[in-house]
């Protein structure tokens, strides 16, 4: 339990109970999206070097395809090659997760990360 308070005041939680709340409830979220059919949110995170040939096209076309789940992004040139792109996605767990992997996959995408998170409707 030391260990616990340790960590629990390190991130700055008031007491046990609040920082229980948070694990449990993202083992919730862990559940929502192990139902394929599940209506999610979440992000994607990319690195990508803008100067790979006709990457950022790929990525926007990959991206053009599922319009029905991208509902928004932001592009941050991080150097004068490197590119981070964030896609704010909602949908279902699995069509989410395929596109993730689609981009993802990509060639010239140097990092990639889908972050799950929840629409909290099933959450109280």
């Amino acid at each position: 339990m030391k260990k616990f308070d340790r960590l629990i005041a390190r991130r700055g939680y008031a007491n046990r109970s609040e920082a229980l709340r948070d694990l449990v409830r993202g083992e919730l979220v862990q559940e929502e999206w192990a139902d394929a059919e599940a209506e999610t949110v979440g992000t994607i995170t990319l690195v990508y070097d803008h100067h790979t040939h006709d990457l950022d096209e790929r990525l926007v076309d990959i991206q053009h395809h599922q319009h029905d789940l991208v509902i928004s992004s932001m592009h941050v040139h991080l150097t004068a090659r490197m590119c981070l792109e964030v896609l704010a996605v909602r949908g279902k767990a699995k069509a989410i997760q395929a596109l993730a992997d689609k981009l993802i996959a990509t060639k010239g995408v140097r990092h990639g990360k889908l972050t799950a998170t929840t629409t909290a409707k099933t959450l109280a």
